[in-house]
């Protein structure tokens, strides 16, 4: 028996999503932007539907949604499309946290040789954004902040309505990262300040390859795109809109919209049997920022004496993923904890556990059984052959 139970990397297709896909690919595979015949206009139609699902869940008006390829093409687009818009004209500060998403890190830090100043914040302990060290940086004249909703390691909420008000004060664009919020919490971005925002269908139920940026009308928000075409999407983002992608990523959030508190409320109560089955088994076994607001599926353990990497290849029946970011040279610690202040042995004994809308109480029951199976057999096996002194 194998067990998912890592949601913030991908979610499975909800059925759903699938069975609103389908027809798309085969019988009705009109391309939306021909709009001179019947095949083309029904795609075109079924692609606006899907765009006012997707702006319905986060609180936006369906022209305010343009489709990408993901949250990462998203997330550059708002960023390096705001800064080259503004061009020499406007402030050249870019303010973000230490622990965003690496592709907002590299967008911010990508501006930085076309004369941009990048200001990376830090965060607490708690993995939260200090407002008075925001407002401080912001005393300079700023072009835009960018704060994720919800860290993707941690599931850390942050406060998206009071980052909001401080930029609002200083005069600067508000964008954020909700992919990991978006379909798990309530969003609304009127309500809570956001100029721009970046969405990705496979974090909630829908398929891969498709996302949209939400881009406010009033005050309109302009940004330059990335790459020239046939001007697709209100000339922010060329190219053929993938109908089937779309019309998935429009279920995927009109499911989400009426199920989310039930969902929530549900993949909660597993969180917590997990956690409490493996503190049993687990001696000093810990959650990092325990006591931060967080996504009800997420789970950001530490273990005591033994890497993560380690527990997870002693169970290979038990999807999860570590703290650490891999790239082919070397493992390097994941810089979301590092930025919390856990050292780098700490990080790296850190798990991260999606528990999803598909998650069974079976399947905690057995992740739970594997996991300490595995631990107990990490450290008896460390107890009998110790690591000499010098080593």
């Amino acid at each position: 028996m194998s067990v998912y139970l890592d949601n913030q990397a991908t979610t499975p297709c909800d059925p759903s999503v699938v069975a609103a896909m389908l027809p798309y690919f085969g019988e009705w595979f009109g391309n939306p932007h021909s709009a001179e015949h019947a095949a083309g206009r029904r795609a075109a139609e079924s692609v606006e539907a899907a765009r006012a699902d997707v702006a319905a869940l986060i609180g936006a008006q369906a022209r305010e949604i343009v489709f990408t390829s993901g949250a990462t093409e998203s997330n550059n687009l708002a960023i390096k499309g705001a800064a080259r818009f503004a061009g020499a004209t406007g402030p050249r500060r870019i303010v973000t946290l230490a622990t965003e998403h690496k592709c907002v890190l590299e967008s911010v830090r990508d501006l930085a040789r076309e004369g941009f100043e990048p200001v990376v914040l830090p965060v607490e302990p708690s993995g939260l954004l200090d407002h008075e060290r925001l407002r401080h940086a912001l005393r300079t004249p700023t072009l835009l902040v960018s704060v994720m909703a919800v860290n993707n390691e941690t599931g850390v909420i942050q406060d998206l309505g009071g980052v909001a008000e401080v930029a609002r004060q200083a005069g600067a664009l508000f964008h954020s990262d909700i992919a990991q919020a978006a379909g798990k919490i309530a969003m609304d971005v009127q309500a809570q300040g956001l100029h721009l925002a970046s969405i990705s269908a496979h974090k909630l139920y829908g398929p891969k390859g498709i996302g949209a940026l939400y881009v406010r009308r009033r005050p309109r928000v302009r940004l330059a795109p990335l790459f020239s075409g046939g001007g697709q999407e209100r000339g922010l983002r060329s190219g053929t809109v993938p109908a089937p992608l779309a019309v998935g990523f429009g279920e995927a959030c009109r499911i989400a919209r009426a199920q989310m508190a039930v969902d929530a409320a549900r993949i909660a109560a597993l969180r917590e049997r997990l956690f409490a089955r493996l503190c049993q088994g687990m001696p000093g076994l810990s959650q990092n920022a325990a006591l931060s607001p967080r996504i009800a599926g997420n789970l950001s353990l530490r273990l005591a004496g033994l890497r993560a990497a380690d527990l997870i290849r002693a169970a290979p029946d038990v999807a999860l993923s570590t703290g650490s970011a891999c790239t082919s040279a070397e493992v390097a610690p994941s810089h979301v904890l590092t930025a919390m202040g856990l050292s780098r042995a700490e990080a790296d004994a850190s798990l991260r556990v999606g528990i999803g809308r598909f998650t069974s109480a079976a399947d905690v029951d057995h992740a739970a059984a594997q996991l300490i199976q595995a631990y107990r057999g990490l450290t008896a096996g460390a107890s009998a052959h110790p690591v000499p002194a010098e080593a």
